[in-house]
């Protein structure tokens, strides 16, 4: 970047940033400007992360899926930082299950932290974007809340009510200046993909129905929350952006044949 960082002089608070697209995006923050929250369950994991960034990262420990978390982890930020101009609801649990083995007991864990406890995070942390006059929230949603994806189906339903969750939050919050987005990556190169890609043709299939014929990288998401972070998206909100190499908008009937 030439002149001035982008997100200079603001505060990013960023969860499940301890390992693969939350720590990308913490970094991408950091390295725009930005001093960063990092939240997660494991310590030592976020301050490896820390270690890394520059602007006078802050670590805080913290379980999303306790109904408490969200107020004192908003709380404890607050305290330290003084104010949150961007918020990333990055962590989530997924799980890859057959219809017939989700039970309740997984459906209540896959809601509690992909749904329950973004709301709660946003409801704890508006009146400090209010009060500092600016505001950029940004959830993680995912390919599987757009298209039919299989044994996903308590997931998509997770990500699909993040989505409509945006949607309503920046119709509300819109006017007081704070904007709300989603971000809908498709299949990321990390490590909770690293048991199924050691499956002989997953790499490959993943890459035929995908245009631009490649996984994406954590990076490719963050850099996309930076530019929702910034004033460069200033006119954007209630947006689920697809950052899936066309996966979502596309259809190969030929088989990548020309």
């Amino acid at each position: 970047m030439s002149g001035p960082l982008p997100l200079t002089g603001r505060s990013a608070l960023v969860t499940g940033a301890s390992r693969g697209i939350g720590a990308a995006i913490a970094r991408a923050l950091d390295a725009a400007g930005a001093r960063v929250v990092l939240t997660a369950r494991s310590a030592e994991a976020l301050a490896d992360v820390a270690a890394t960034l520059r602007n006078d990262p802050v670590v805080i420990e913290a379980d999303l899926a306790d109904a408490d978390t969200p107020a004192r982890l908003s709380a404890e930020a607050l305290g330290v930082v003084g104010h949150i101009d961007v918020l990333v609801n990055n962590a989530a649990a997924a799980a890859r299950l057959g219809t017939a083995d989700v039970d309740a007991a997984l459906i209540d864990h896959l809601l509690a932290v992909n749904v329950r406890a973004p709301l709660l995070l946003v409801g704890a942390l508006v009146p400090s974007m209010v009060d500092h006059g600016r505001g950029s929230i940004i959830n993680l949603s995912s390919v599987s809340a757009l298209v039919g994806t299989p044994r996903r189906s308590a997931y998509a339903a997770s990500k699909g009510a993040i989505d409509a969750a945006t949607r309503s939050l920046a119709i509300e919050l819109g006017p007081l200046g704070i904007r709300v987005n989603s971000v809908a990556p498709g299949v990321v190169d990390t490590a909770l993909w690293e048991r199924n890609k050691a499956v002989p043709g997953v790499v490959e299939g993943v890459e035929a129905q995908t245009p631009l014929r490649r996984w994406a990288q954590p990076a490719d998401i963050a850099d996309v929350i930076v530019f929702l972070a910034s004033d460069a998206s200033r006119f954007i909100t209630g947006e689920t952006i697809s950052v899936d190499g066309g996966m979502a908008a596309t259809l190969d009937l030929y088989g990548g044949a020309v």
